[in-house]
């Protein structure tokens, strides 16, 4: 009886030494795998486990790690190629642009009928969007490699401030007088200051595109920015697309759709989130950048 007493504390202490060595094994995996996912490495998931089984699984997700790393670096390649066509065809564009604004400006001093006045006019039309276009395109990539670079300390205050201030003639024109709520508490953040700028613009200015004549801003104590404003012709379907590249509604046929688009994606750049809602027709575009300092 004696003997089988000490076989079984026996064998519970191994089974005990067993679960807590599985248990290590696992965390070293899920600390392993958090890290590879977060940070680009070539090294893979070591474990201090000598069971099979957890070997096994080891080598299963180091195997999905590599071809996750490949992918990864085919997605940073054909964006990076991607951004160079795009910046590289906008700059092409820029002389013929050039050559038909001349064309269109001797047109103009011609003598010519109400209609061929009236068409020339479109075409000029025509033309600004297609020149605002190529200028937005030019720029997108620019500012996405600039928003990983140069990160320094930044208030937001100050700088939904300067945005309201560099757009006060637009705003103005527009009818459109900010209502601006802040906290009492100075909210300072690690970001790239040059892009914070360029998403607060974008940001101004999709409200002058949809806005009805209020706008209202918001800067809670937690760091997020609320921007809301009546938007009717809006939908919650056209909302959830806001965010798309080159998307643009029917009361924004002037727009080039990469507004939003590039805050986005300055946004993810910077460690931060931007998203919108739509509520009682009013748009509410949220932002927050998480490095809080």
């Amino acid at each position: 009886m004696i003997y089988l007493l000490l076989l079984c504390i026996i064998i519970i202490l191994l089974l005990c030494y067993k679960i807590h060595w599985m248990r290590q094994s696992m965390k070293e995996i899920q600390t392993g795998v958090m890290d590879k996912l977060h940070h680009d490495t070539n090294t893979l998931i070591s474990i201090s486990s000598h069971d099979k089984k957890i070997e096994e699984l080891a080598v299963c997700l180091n195997v999905e790690l590599v071809h996750l790393r490949e992918l990864r670096q085919r997605y940073q390649q054909g964006d990076l190629e991607l951004k160079d066509a795009v910046t590289n065809i906008s700059h092409d564009l820029r002389t013929p642009l050039t050559a038909v604004y001349g064309y269109l400006d001797l047109l103009e001093k011609e003598d010519k009928s109400e209609d061929a006045a009236r068409y020339i006019h479109i075409i000029k039309g025509r033309m600004d969007a297609l020149k605002q276009l190529t200028e937005e395109l030019f720029h997108y990539s620019v500012f996405l490699s600039e928003a990983k670079e140069s990160f320094e300390v930044v208030e937001l205050k100050r700088a939904i401030e300067e945005c309201l201030s560099a757009n006060y003639v637009s705003l103005k024109g527009c009818h459109i007088t900010p209502e601006i709520v802040f906290c009492e508490q100075e909210i300072k953040v690690h970001i790239n200051q040059n892009a914070l700028s360029r998403i607060l613009n974008n940001i101004v200015s999709n409200v002058i595109k949809y806005s009805t004549g209020d706008f209202k801003i918001v800067l809670l104590n937690t760091g997020e920015m609320i921007f809301s404003n009546h938007a009717p012709a809006l939908d919650e379907t056209t909302v959830g697309k806001l965010f798309d590249r080159f998307y643009t509604v029917e009361n924004g046929m002037k727009s080039t759709g990469l507004g939003l688009s590039i805050a986005k994606s300055l946004c993810e750049q910077m460690h931060g989130e931007i998203y919108a809602n739509y509520k009682k027709d009013i748009l509410y575009i949220h932002l927050l950048f998480h490095d809080r300092t």
